[in-house]
């Protein structure tokens, strides 16, 4: 019983490695913080519209401004 968790672990990740070369993703490389955000921004800003995020986060700023004093 103790030998099976080595073996399904190895399958798990030669599944993972599989899936992500299908997609094209490389492994261990590392991307441009600018080209991560450029590709999470359009995103965040869709759902910060659609669930109303923007004024939660005018209003934060608004109190954080006015605790400093500004």
């Amino acid at each position: 019983m103790a030998h099976t968790a080595g073996r399904t672990a190895s399958r798990v990740q030669g599944r993972l490695a599989a899936a992500t070369s299908a997609f094209g993703a490389r492994r261990g490389g590392r991307r441009h913080p600018v080209a991560a955000a450029v590709m999470v921004l359009p995103m965040a800003l869709l759902l910060a519209v659609v669930f109303g995020g923007v004024e939660a986060v005018v209003t934060q700023a608004s109190s954080v401004a006015g605790i400093l004093g500004r």
